[in-house]
């Protein structure tokens, strides 16, 4: 038995990183913003359903083109973040513009869906 045959591996350098785990995390990740663009999807659907269904008014006309708008941008967003998650193993994080972007379309949809029912 050799001295070095004992000692314990040595840990990566700073200057590279580990791989990512190849675990379930970044899948669900990927699930998670397709279920979120899902959503967004529904509402911009039943926000023109809503919208015909009252009568077309100019009100409804600009809430229903205003939650497209932010379903398209939504879609945009979440259609880069789910490509960045699945093509390195390591992918970039997420910048605090693009999260910013993100929720506020979401909270948009949310608010664009509840003034065209009310």
């Amino acid at each position: 038995m050799t001295p070095g045959d004992n000692a314990s591996p040595t840990p990566p350098s700073p200057a590279q990183p580990p791989d990512r785990d190849p675990g379930l995390q970044p899948e669900r990740t990927r699930l998670a913003w397709r279920r979120t663009t899902l959503s967004g999807t529904v509402v911009a659907v039943l926000a023109a359903k809503t919208a015909l269904h009252g009568g077309i008014t100019p009100a409804s006309v600009v809430a229903t083109a205003l939650c497209c708008a932010l379903w398209l941008a939504f879609l945009h967003l979440a259609h880069h973040r789910i490509r960045a998650l699945a093509s390195t193993s390591r992918p970039p994080v997420i910048a605090p513009r693009t999260a910013t972007a993100a929720a506020l379309c979401t909270v948009g949809l949310a608010l664009c869906g509840t003034l065209l029912v009310l």
